[in-house]
């Protein structure tokens, strides 16, 4: 008896104490912002969260759409365009840091850091369709 209640609370213990010191899930995409931040540029600050890359990113399809309904297909291609070369230039590898990310939570960190990376957010690290405009100009 007394081995199995040791054995069992050697186990609560192991289990309590792998979850204890594992990273919450905003810690570990703000981690693998910072990892992405050599690969697409843009500022070391920009660290978002999951909720906060899906919502940068969901702000820049939105402005597409719109801009396609408004005839500006042109543009809102070469955004696109822009945005996907920046995000294909900083996954070819995924780094250690964005492991423990789904593919999905990983996508978006990779596109919202290539939105930064273009210089194409405000100081909140909100995505900026004007600042998207200006950028697309001078290329």
């Amino acid at each position: 008896m007394r081995r199995t209640t040791t054995a069992l609370l050697a186990a609560c213990l192991l289990v309590v104490g792998t979850v204890g010191c594992s990273k919450s899930g905003d810690e570990t995409a703000k981690d693998c912002g910072a990892a992405l931040t050599e690969r697409t540029g843009g500022e070391s600050g920009d660290k978002p969260t999951v909720s906060e890359a899906e919502e940068r990113v969901d702000a820049f399809d939105k402005t597409l759409a719109a801009m396609v309904r408004s005839g500006y297909e042109s543009v809102a291609k070469d955004a696109f365009d822009t945005v996907d070369k920046k995000t294909k230039e900083g996954g070819e590898s995924r780094p250690e840091a964005c492991e423990p990310l789904s593919e999905h939570d990983y996508t978006a960190l990779l596109a919202a850091k290539a939105i930064d990376g273009l210089g194409w957010t405000d100081k909140d690290g909100q995505f900026d369709k004007l600042k998207m405009l200006d950028g697309l100009r001078d290329n």
